[in-house]
């Protein structure tokens, strides 16, 4: 078990005070890594790195740069660095929604989408990658969706983002693997948490995925963590390029 071991390590998951990647932080600390809690509003993210090192021991600290801005993430890199040297894996995980039809769809939408869930892995995976480059290892783990290979109504901008995650992931793969980094995509289905809290709760939508999931069921945010533990560890050193589904099943049939 040694290979899925990652004490001395260090994680930046971006978008990691809530949800899916609060979980995904919580899996690699739990691993044996440090990690490095992201967010938006720095109070938040201190509670999110708080309750993380209360729950696993594990060492935890915040960074609130914004994903979108180069400036302010070679700053933000610069900091962790001073503290805990260079990034060994990296988690694109900051996402954002928004939904309408695609004939109402807004251009300020579609920039902030593309933005906050397509540039922002580009520019920190860039910048983190040069890091590791240098010193000759890494692990890059971008985070897509169903919706990297499905669409459905309503959504369109997004379905184009986690879409344009799937080729930037492959695309990185490509220019980063002689450094001896792996990039890889992880694509979760149907998850509930607090942003998906009111279509969990509507029993319409609920009863949709539970009979287009072969697992009859939301995921749940620990079904994530072996993943994200696979994909930080030695036991994907010859893993490059990929894109996992953990979706109960539902990329998997008609």
């Amino acid at each position: 078990m040694t290979l899925f071991d990652l004490t001395g390590r260090t994680a930046l998951v971006t978008g990691s005070s809530r949800g899916i990647g609060m979980a995904l932080a919580r899996g690699l600390l739990e691993a044996g890594a440090r990690v490095v809690v992201h967010g938006r509003d720095r109070s938040s993210a201190e509670e999110a790195a708080s309750t993380l090192h209360r729950s696993t021991g594990g060492e935890t600290r915040v960074a609130t740069f914004d994903v979108t801005d180069p400036s302010a993430i070679e700053g933000g890199l610069v900091e962790i660095e001073q503290h805990w040297g260079g990034i060994d894996v990296l988690v694109n995980n900051v996402g954002m929604q928004r939904r309408s039809p695609f004939l109402e769809a807004t251009k300020a939408d579609w920039d902030d989408l593309v933005a906050t869930n397509l540039t922002s892995a580009f520019l920190v995976g860039q910048q983190v990658g040069r890091g590791m480059a240098a010193r000759g290892s890494g692990k890059i783990i971008n985070i897509g969706s169903v919706q990297s290979q499905l669409a459905r109504p309503g959504v369109t901008p997004y379905s184009a983002t986690k879409g344009g995650i799937v080729m930037l992931t492959k695309g990185m793969c490509a220019d980063l693997a002689p450094y001896g980094i792996q990039t890889n995509a992880i694509a979760p289905g149907y998850f509930s948490t607090e942003l998906t809290a009111a279509l969990v709760a509507d029993e319409q939508f609920t009863a949709w995925v539970a009979d287009r999931t072969p697992a009859g069921r939301w995921g749940r945010v620990d079904d994530m963590l072996g993943a994200v533990v696979f994909f930080a560890s030695a036991a994907s050193d010859f893993v490059n390029g990929q894109v996992l589904y953990v979706d109960g099943g539902m990329t998997a049939v008609v």
